[in-house]
């Protein structure tokens, strides 16, 4: 859905949507969206801003990726809401480099009529989820020997600590 400025300049934008799975794509091909994607919420063009757009709603959907630990099916349901601002790119000579300053930090940018809204929920989907997206809190991983899922069976593998200072003396 195309949230459009010349309609923002009319009146607000109410959306209600529901993309099936697969309809909006990750840039990591890990992640999966195992669910449908709900969003709602609205567009306005804000008054005397010089085009600048609050979008505030609620999404609600479930990702599935592999556990960083153990590869098996990580489930990480995502329920949020959102208030952002964006502001229209600043015109100027291209390939200047410009600071920032810590009002820049709290709102987004768009370039041209509009956003996408299928952009914007990517972008809140891929900020919410974990850093080390794992699936359990108490996951054991693989053993880095022989291979086995810790959390399926027990191995009997005896893993070493290498001192490493040691390390250069091995290479003589």
């Amino acid at each position: 859905m195309f949230l459009n400025v010349r309609e923002m300049e009319l009146r607000k934008v109410r959306f209600d949507q529901t993309f099936p799975p697969g309809e909006i794509q990750f840039l990591d091909q890990a992640l999966r969206q195992a669910g449908p994607l709900r969003a709602v919420g609205t567009a306005e063009l804000l008054p005397n801003t010089g085009g600048a757009i609050r979008i505030l709603g609620h999404l609600a959907v479930r990702i599935e990726s592999e556990c960083d630990r153990c590869l098996e099916v990580a489930d990480h349901p995502v329920d949020l809401d959102f208030d952002l601002f964006y502001t229209p790119v600043a015109s100027g000579p291209e390939g200047q480099e410009v600071g920032l300053r810590q009002r820049d930090s709290e709102v987004d940018f768009y370039q041209g009529e509009g956003l996408e809204l299928e952009d914007v929920l990517r972008e809140q989907i891929l900020l919410s989820l974990p850093m080390q997206r794992t699936c359990r809190e108490d996951c054991k991983g693989i053993c880095p020997a022989c291979g086995t899922n810790r959390n399926r069976a027990e191995c009997s593998c005896q893993i070493r600590a290498a001192d490493d200072r040691w390390a250069a003396l091995r290479n003589l």
